[in-house]
């Protein structure tokens, strides 16, 4: 199993005069000598650098307190994620799984050498509470690919404690600096040593300049989402809170900007496309949209008075949940591992990179996008519409739930057009967002109810009393007659909103 710990810490360039004196740092009651500790570790890439080009390092290293495998993943500036795994001398399968949407199906192959002669030391406060670990490196680099070269250099680095104030990593650099110690020109030693070895490190050039066309923004919303999806993948391997939901977003994000903006982009070669991110969002929430649920379901279930409890509901309801969800954690991540998961990927690259434009494509922005913008705001009115003409009852929920529809690719229109027309989207994105979550409740206290129903024959079917399955079915009923009565004043302030 491996180990996630995160990284702060800042590098500076050091020259042969060694470490400046800290103890005049702020707060440093102490600068301990931890002793000389010899590294070796081996960084590794695909041929064509792609960890590189996302700032993700690879290696197996040697020596020190933490040997093993290191995966680390950038979070911000001078803050990476970096996961550990045990020693052995093949790359984890669990580490090469958090890489997998970056490589997709090329090798993982030994890049470059580093051997570093650690010289550490701990600062600590009054009471021997560790602040920071300080260690100046005397590297080796070598680059083991053909024709690779060496280099050598000297670096200090300034780790944070785990737990620490980020802000006392400020109170060392301001020392160091004035000092005369500079910070270092390279985000890490690997991208100091594949510039210095023969090669430079290989950046992710941008796809286009700056948006121009209709065409252009649509990409550039398109390519955002395409990210969103490569970047989150590890998260959801390693469910990490709201991945999951994040994920299944992006690949709804993209699905709506096939739909609406199809006098831009080629439906004959989107529609297959978004058929499979339709695949994706389902299975990333098979399970999990029943979990969702659940938990709604037992929040009411704890506003009841005890008297009005008059069976295991709670026990009934998680054991539910359990049978439904299943494996469901098992199933993502053999998704994200299949052939399949590997093709949409693979498929979304080459859209956005040889995109099917259409001849709405070489318009203007404030035409083409805002009219599919537009477009999309009167279907969600319309809905909302017959929703509010329509008797309460079935046919209301499903009409209602339709505009909820509608009422997200109406918002994911206008967040694609913002950068192009500005205020008027970023209004409508806010309405349809207001929209959404007040639909999102009523449709939540449908399935609610479905749910209830289910739940009560299965109570009664072993004997206990479904009583308490009927309270709450009414009180969702309730929930969902509140929404139906503030719909109508909060549609027109929506529409007002939205200024459309």
């Amino acid at each position: 199993m491996a180990d996630t710990k995160r990284e702060i810490e800042r590098k500076y360039e050091s020259d042969d005069s060694g470490l400046p004196d800290l103890t005049g740092v702020a707060g440093v009651a102490a600068v301990i000598d931890k002793g000389l500790a010899e590294l070796d570790a081996t960084y590794y890439d695909t041929a064509d650098q792609r960890l590189a080009a996302s700032s993700i390092t690879l290696r197996r290293r040697t020596g020190g307190s933490d040997a093993g495998w290191h995966l680390k993943f950038p979070v911000a500036a001078d803050v990476r994620d970096e996961i550990r795994a045990p020693l052995s001398d093949q790359v984890p399968s669990a580490l090469a799984g958090l890489v997998r949407s970056r490589v997709r199906d090329a090798e993982l192959e030994p890049l470059v050498r580093l051997r570093s002669a650690r010289d550490v030391r701990h600062l600590v406060d009054a009471d021997g509470r560790l602040l920071a670990e300080v260690s100046v490196d005397a590297v080796r680099a070598d680059r083991l690919t053909a024709r690779g070269g060496a280099a050598e250099w000297t670096e200090i680095e300034v780790e944070l404690a785990d737990g620490g104030d980020p802000a006392f990593l400020d109170k060392v650099d301001k020392r160091l600096r004035k000092a005369g110690v500079r910070p270092s020109r390279s985000a890490s030693k690997l991208a100091r040593a594949l510039e210095e070895t023969g090669g430079k490190k290989k950046r992710r050039t941008p796809d286009r300049t700056e948006p121009v066309t209709a065409g252009d923004h649509v990409l550039a919303y398109l390519r955002a989402q395409r990210d969103a999806v490569v970047e989150l993948d590890p998260a959801v391997r390693r469910d990490v809170e709201d991945s999951v939901h994040r994920m299944r977003v992006a690949t709804r994000r993209m699905r709506s900007t096939f739909r609406t903006y199809r006098k831009v982009l080629d439906r004959a070669v989107t529609d297959p496309v978004g058929e499979e991110l339709k695949w994706l969002a389902g299975e990333l929430g098979a399970g999990r949209d029943q979990e969702v649920l659940a938990e709604r379901l037992t929040a009411i279930l704890g506003e009841l008075p005890p008297a009005l409890v008059t069976a295991p509901v709670r026990e009934r309801l998680h054991s539910w949940s359990q049978s439904r969800s299943g494996d469901s954690r098992r199933r993502i991540i053999d998704v994200l591992d299949g052939p399949r998961y590997l093709a949409l990927l693979a498929a979304l690259d080459a859209l956005i990179t040889d995109p099917p434009l259409r001849k709405g494509a070489a318009g203007k922005p404030s035409k083409v996008v805002a009219d599919a913008m537009h477009e999309a705001f009167d279907a969600v009115s319309g809905l909302v519409e017959q929703g509010l003409a329509t008797p309460p009852g079935h046919d209301r929920d499903l009409a209602l739930h339709e505009a909820r529809k509608k009422a997200k690719r109406a918002r994911y229109a206008a967040e694609a057009a913002a950068p192009a027309l500005g205020r008027p989207a970023s209004l409508l994105v806010s309405s349809m967002k207001e929209l959404q979550g007040l639909l999102g409740e009523h449709q939540d206290s449908v399935m609610s109810r479905e749910a209830l129903k289910e739940l009560a024959d299965q109570a009664h079917a072993a004997g206990e009393s479904s009583f308490t399955y009927g309270v709450l079915y009414g009180r969702e009923e309730q929930r969902a007659t509140a929404v139906e009565e503030e719909l109508p004043g909060a549609w027109e302030r929506m529409r007002g909103g939205a200024g459309i």
